[in-house]
């Protein structure tokens, strides 16, 4: 599947009634050039990215402290701007840490110029839960050797609010001593 990409409006309904929930997670990089790492591919602006610097695939690991639940990534990539470093092919894999990682989906980008979003359900509706994602890029356009990948997010379900509810006032001497709650 060929995905040219979609605008920030675009992604905000695709993923309305969730949360990015990256903040959660430890990431880390296959490689990265100095200047050109986490802090930039995390950092909400598409104008900075990360930089792989080594052999591919160029890995980006996305631990959770606990079994999360992760409806979709999103991947924002710029083919107009990056050319030969704009990924072509990606994997994500999922399991409980390095040694177990399987892979869920792997997906052909195109020429994108926007957020990619994968969806991570499975067929029969049920969401993704795991303690660890990667995301590696298997190949670039133009064989490039490098990756720029220019911002990440992970979605997950959107947490409920907690309501109080308003206790009534008793107004008869017998029922207020009901009235506080230890």
């Amino acid at each position: 599947m060929t995905s040219t990409g979609m605008t920030q409006k675009e992604l905000d309904q695709h993923t309305a009634g969730l949360q990015e929930i990256g903040d959660q997670a430890v990431w880390s990089l296959s490689s990265c050039k100095p200047g050109f790492g986490i802090k930039q591919l995390r950092d909400n602006s598409t104008d900075t990215y990360w930089q792989s610097d080594g052999t591919q695939p160029h890995l980006v690991n996305i631990q959770f402290r606990r079994k999360t639940t992760i409806h979709c990534i999103a991947i924002y990539a710029d083919f107009k701007a990056d050319e030969s470093y704009t990924p072509n092919k990606v994997s994500i894999r999922a399991g409980n840490n390095f040694h177990d990682l399987q892979e869920i989906e792997t997906r052909e980008i195109g020429e994108p110029c926007g957020w990619i979003s994968i969806d991570l359900t499975k067929s029969n509706g049920r969401s993704l839960r795991t303690f660890m994602l990667q995301v590696a890029a298997l190949s670039n356009h133009q064989n490039g050797r490098d990756t720029h990948m220019r911002q990440i997010k992970v979605f997950g379900k959107r947490k409920e609010q907690c309501t109080v509810t308003k206790l009534p006032t008793f107004s008869s001497q017998d029922l207020s001593a009901y009235s506080t709650i230890r």
